[in-house]
């Protein structure tokens, strides 16, 4: 792979990392007066226009419009973010503020479904996540309670400890000893098998070997396949998004076909989790800027996102999605972080 900086002196780096840093603190592109000031060199208008003219050849910076500045292009924010850009740890108070919000008495589910309302709110910008999918999540138990003569509340333990409670509806009274050997049942043929992979092996089971069950077994597997019907309708929640709106007081998405189009692949997920899905197989950030992540609804906007774990086995992850005219050395860590901390308190439920 070429070298991307070949072509630019350190003076050219220099001034490059200026005026990308003037562009995101104020959104105004900037000139070459403004650059000589901000730079803190002593140069001449001349030498500044002549940089900027070559930054423009190399592709790093752009004029938007007619405007008598420049911007920088997703090439020149690459350059910014991969050699310039300084990350410092989080402020102790952000720090504390996030351990305090992943409080391990949570379920994973409530944890993982926190994390991106969470990011939203450090980044004002969208908070994303994806959920573990339900085959690697498996089953630790199963137990039935009865609530009423057409009732019976379902709690389903899964190995990532969300304990799903659900309420099915029965045809006749089960007395507590026949639930209790439904769930000793369904304990021994279940345990360590996802949602569906256990929904099969009822199928599976009940056609077979209809002919030589009990009633216990049938009722058994009667109750199991509502349980599991019930359950495996949350493993469609496949990724969370939270703050959305916020993307709205950018100008820099501010075109309103664009936010209706961005919108429109939130509300549909699809796009956002292929995006997720890519970066499952990464380790640590992964930074994606305009056309970079491969997905057209994404060209005007930057991606950052990190994996969270569970066991060693990756099971998602986390991220923001807003402008390219982000602070990186901000957002970088608020990621970083959150994906660690979720990977923590996930492990305290093991």
């Amino acid at each position: 792979m070429p070298n991307q900086t070949a072509d630019l002196n350190d003076r050219a780096k220099y001034l490059l990392k200026v005026l990308v840093e003037g562009y995101i603190e104020d959104g105004n592109p900037v000139a070459s007066t403004a650059l000589a000031r901000r730079s803190g060199l002593q140069l001449s208008s001349a030498t500044i226009r002549n940089v900027m003219a070559s930054l423009e050849k190399n592709g790093y910076i752009h004029a938007p419009h007619r405007s008598a500045g420049r911007i920088p292009t997703s090439r020149g924010y690459r350059l910014f973010v991969d050699t310039m850009v300084d990350i410092n740890p989080l402020d102790r108070s952000i720090l504390d503020m996030v351990k305090n919000k992943f409080n391990s008495q949570q379920s994973a589910n409530t944890l993982i479904q926190s994390a991106s309302g969470l990011l939203s709110g450090l980044t004002q910008f969208a908070g994303i996540i994806s959920v573990p999918r339900a085959r690697a999540i498996a089953i630790r138990h199963i137990e039935f309670l009865q609530l009423s003569a057409t009732q019976v509340l379902v709690v389903l333990v899964l190995t990532n400890n969300d304990v799903q409670n659900r309420i099915i509806q029965v045809e006749r009274e089960f007395s507590s000893a026949e639930l209790q050997q439904s769930s000793n049942y369904l304990n021994d043929i279940l345990v360590g098998k996802g949602l569906s992979q256990a929904r099969n092996v009822l199928l599976k089971d009940i056609k077979q070997v209809h002919k030589d069950m009990n009633q216990m077994m049938v009722s058994a597997i009667a109750l199991g396949e509502k349980a599991l019907d019930l359950g495996d309708k949350d493993s469609t929640k496949s990724c969370v998004i939270a703050g959305k709106t916020n993307l709205m007081e950018y100008d820099d998405l501010g075109d309103i076909q664009k936010l209706r189009q961005l919108f429109a692949a939130f509300n549909q997920k699809r796009d956002v989790l292929s995006l997720l899905d890519k970066c499952l197989q990464a380790e640590g950030i992964q930074i994606f800027i305009g056309k970079e992540s491969g997905y057209t609804i994404f060209d005007d906007c930057s991606v950052v996102t990190a994996p969270y774990q569970l066991d060693d086995d990756q099971m998602g992850v986390l991220g923001v999605i807003g402008p390219k005219r982000m602070r990186y050395e901000r957002v970088i860590p608020v990621v970083d972080v959150t994906a660690k901390l979720l990977t923590a308190a996930l492990r305290t439920h093991e």
